[in-house]
């Protein structure tokens, strides 16, 4: 192997199921692995087949899918204290997963193996040196996770390199360094990691927590320190504070670094991967998050984007198409006329600064401002407004009547809201109603079930955040408020926003905005393909 290609080994179906709130299915899984198969990382961790039925169910379904680019890998320990390797269930079922790649973890500190394992150091050698050889035996790949490497050598240098002569004697094709606690600082990572890789040789890897932050920062370490494998999650999720962030850990290596850690066509897909896991995983991906966050390549300040325009370098590190991200140029009080400029040119690329247009859509965001709207991260809104203001919209509905319920029957506790809503849609007229965890969600469900009859594709949408944001608090309930929702069909987020007095009122107003946006794209998409 090239000592510039980094292998990419993803964790994201057994240390990112430890992540709170993320529950997999089985059809989970396989949507995640078969994702991160296209990908191209080297390894898939598929979980621990001995200690669930739905992991097992996993790897047997697993048996009739081809991956073409990725090896799956099933998760285990070493042998129980005073067990027969061949007789130790756990081991049964991990070669029961038949998969050719096995991930093996056993104690690297000292304080770990007296007081949680309860057994002698030598032991512990014993049962590591047994597993190792007993798979290797089967022909299969072995990777050795060393559990607390870090705080075992700062304790004990002696005895958890021990651990790695030992597995790495044994046969294990890599020795992984794990910052189990993720408390351990880059500087102490670079300095243990090279005495690891000097001392065993080899294929050496690292798995890093990130529980002070430095999970991302102390992978590149160790691969600056002649590590050659990198454990982590697609999108950093796992147990606490979660796991190194592959999405951020890849492009750095490949586009900073100059090393090899993915296909080279394969880059340009993490933005979309990563919202793709992320929406399987039920779980918001941050806006934040680097390279592929939907702020990571947004500016809102007049200036900055003024310099973007003449030279994306002066506050970029990147290209966001490299990474598959798109560049943002937010509309708020602080943005200049070229800001709204180019967001009139994503709809109408031939209408220029001096354009009469121009003008009027400024004057009209400028009003709608001071009513109490927030046009920050609310692209849906801006771009039908842009249409709807230089008369370039035609509606796909008309919203005649809505009506919410809410009630608490007598003597009990249960509150329940009901939505009654009529809508048309070329001259057909559509009345629903329906129940809901209150009056929007209620309006929300009434509002698509009426129009998924005429237009389908609207059982992909979802609601996947909601925020209200109180305008003139001195008001008390009769203030004036703003409701900012984002939505998905399972492949592209958008936001939108509303503004009113009640709180139902301007939810409906970004409701009916978000559907009226997504109905929008989708006749796009189709001119497009068609031309």
């Amino acid at each position: 192997m090239s000592d510039r290609v980094i292998e990419i080994f993803d964790s994201t179906l057994r240390d990112g199921a430890q992540g709170e709130d993320i529950s997999f299915s089985l059809e989970d899984k396989i949507k995640v692995a078969m994702a991160l198969d296209k990908m191209g990382v080297s390894y898939i961790e598929a979980g621990n087949p001995g200690s669930n039925p739905k992991d097992m169910e996993f790897f047997k379904k697993m048996k009739e899918i081809k991956l073409k680019n990725s090896k799956l890998a099933a998760f285990g320990a070493t042998r129980r204290f005073k067990t027969k390797v061949e007789e130790d269930s756990n081991i049964k079922s991990l070669l029961a997963a038949e998969t050719d790649v096995i991930v093996i973890f056993g104690k690297a500190w000292d304080f770990q193996v007296k007081e949680v394992l309860k057994t002698t150091l030598e032991e512990n050698l014993s049962m590591i040196k047994d597993l190792i050889s007993y798979i290797k035996s089967k022909n299969k790949e072995v990777i050795f996770d060393a559990e607390h490497f870090f705080d075992g050598y700062k304790e004990n240098s002696e005895y958890a390199l021990k651990v790695l002569i030992t597995a790495k004697e044994a046969g294990a094709d890599v020795v992984v360094l794990c910052d189990t606690n993720g408390g351990t600082l880059p500087s102490e990572v670079s300095e243990i990691a090279k005495e690891a890789v000097k001392t065993v040789g080899g294929r050496v890897g690292i798995h890093c927590h990130n529980d002070i932050g430095m999970a991302v920062a102390n992978s590149i370490t160790a691969v600056e320190a002649g590590a050659c494998h990198i454990q982590g999650t697609f999108i950093g999720v796992g147990e606490r504070c979660g796991n190194a962030n592959l999405t951020v850990i890849i492009p750095t290596l490949q586009l900073k670094m100059g090393y090899e850690a993915l296909p080279k066509e394969k880059i340009v897909e993490l933005t979309k991967t990563a919202k793709y896991i992320a929406e399987i995983s039920n779980i918001k991906l941050l806006d934040s998050m680097p390279y592929v966050g939907a702020s990571a390549f947004a500016h809102k300040g007049g200036m900055h984007i003024d310099a973007i325009c003449k030279k994306s370098s002066s506050y970029e590190h990147i290209k966001p198409e490299e990474v598959g991200n798109d560049r943002r140029f937010l509309i708020s009080e602080v943005s200049g006329k070229s800001t709204i400029l180019k967001e009139i040119q994503k709809v109408f690329p031939n209408i220029t600064r001096d354009s009469e247009e121009v003008g009027k859509i400024t004057n009209r965001l400028k009003e709608l401002e001071y009513e109490g709207y927030k046009f920050e991260g609310a692209e849906g809104t801006v771009e039908l407004l842009i249409r709807k203001t230089i008369g370039k919209y035609k509606p796909f509905f008309e919203l005649k009547h809505f009506k919410t319920i809410g009630e608490q029957p007598w003597n009990t506790k249960e509150f329940t809201s009901t939505a009654l809503i009529n809508v048309i849609v070329d001259d057909k007229n559509k009345m629903t109603a329906a129940e809901g965890d209150g009056p929007v969600n209620a309006l929300d469900k009434a509002l698509r079930e009426a129009l998924e009859c005429f237009y389908p594709q609207l059982k992909e949408v979802r609601l996947v955040d909601y925020k209200v944001r109180v305008l003139d608090s001195e008001s008390a309930t009769g203030a004036k408020v703003r409701v900012l929702i984002e939505s998905t069909d399972g492949i592209e987020n958008w936001s939108t926003v509303g503004v009113s007095r009640d709180v139902v009122q301007a939810s409906l107003i970004a409701l009916v905005d978000s559907i009226e946006y997504k109905l929008l794209k989708d006749i796009e998409k189709k001119l497009k393909t068609y031309f």
